[in-house]
């Protein structure tokens, strides 16, 4: 397989959770925020993995624009990533505050849920896009728990109101599928796409620094 001249790896995402998991696996990235705009109506006709995916392929092309204008970042690979979580076919995004953060928690409270996070690399030479998919189950919780969670603020930047890697964990009693896909970045599925670029994770670091 032929491998792409990488200069760098660019984040398009301000999730402090997709970075600490790129630190996690020893890739050397830039963090480069998309403002493209996320979508959550509950009548968007796209399925859930076509959603994330379709907003993690906007965040990456957003930030190729600006990168690839640049001849000195012509060779950026633009990572975007997008999360969901889905209940009984309506979509959750992040809480607009705290009320709805706790119809959130509630509604979630004693049932399965699925987390839908799409990845999207776009570089010069092609582009590639890919989803997970997560069961994740509530056990029943009480108001006081969820009142109490809520005052952590914990559950304000997060899809479904909630953080699997965080306090939230306490909530989590089964799952079934990639635990890292429910932190926003299912790293053994991103590992597979960067494949598709001649590049191995544990060589990535080297790699990417070899090009600066």
């Amino acid at each position: 397989m032929e491998v792409a001249h990488i200069s760098r790896i660019i984040l398009a995402s301000a999730s402090p959770r997709r970075q600490e998991l790129l630190r996690m696996l020893g890739v050397d990235f830039k963090v480069l925020v998309s403002t493209f705009e996320e979508h959550r109506e509950v009548d968007q006709p796209l399925s859930p993995a076509e959603l994330v995916m379709a907003t993690a392929q906007g965040k990456a092309e957003e930030v190729f624009r600006i990168t690839s204008a640049q001849a000195e970042t012509a060779d950026d690979l633009v990572l975007g990533a997008d999360t969901i979580v889905v209940l009984k076919g309506v979509c959750l995004g992040k809480p607009a505050g705290q009320e709805e953060a706790r119809r959130m928690l509630q509604a979630l409270s004693g049932r399965w849920h699925q987390v839908f996070t799409g990845i999207a690399l776009r570089h010069r030479c092609k582009s590639v896009t890919a989803y997970e998919r997560t069961k994740v189950h509530f056990r029943s919780l009480t108001d006081r728990e969820i009142d109490a969670y809520i005052s952590t603020g914990e559950p304000m930047d997060k899809a479904g109101a909630y953080g699997i890697q965080g306090i939230g964990a306490i909530f989590v009693d089964r799952i079934e599928g990639c635990f890292y896909n429910v932190m926003g970045l299912p790293v053994p599925r991103l590992a597979l796409l960067l494949q598709e670029y001649g590049i191995t994770l544990p060589e990535v670091k080297t790699l990417v620094r070899t090009g600066h």
